[in-house]
């Protein structure tokens, strides 16, 4: 097995389980960490699979990077969000 397809599986797992807290019923929060971490296995398979005989496909990485950025603002706004309904409830 090589590594490239061992970092593909571990991103798999994690997407797994990242859609299993996304579909348990819970709080924002849950969701919100969910996605997160399904983010993070999406990447992992990008990047898992990034390798190929010659060396390492530049592009996916970065795809990856550019996925990060735009994870961490997606995060931030649904934090904001979330913590503004949290308020609205009270």
């Amino acid at each position: 097995m090589t590594p490239g397809l061992l970092y593909a599986l571990a991103g798999v797992a994690l997407f797994v389980l990242g859609l299993g807290a996304m579909v348990l019923p819970g709080p924002a929060l849950r969701r919100i960490l969910g996605f997160n971490v399904m983010g993070s296995g999406a990447f992992l398979v990008l990047v898992g699979l990034a390798q190929r005989a010659g060396g390492v496909d530049p592009v996916p990485h970065a795809m990856v990077l550019t996925g990060i950025v735009v994870a961490v603002a997606a995060t931030a706004l649904a934090l904001a969000l979330a913590r503004r309904q949290e308020e609205k409830d009270d």
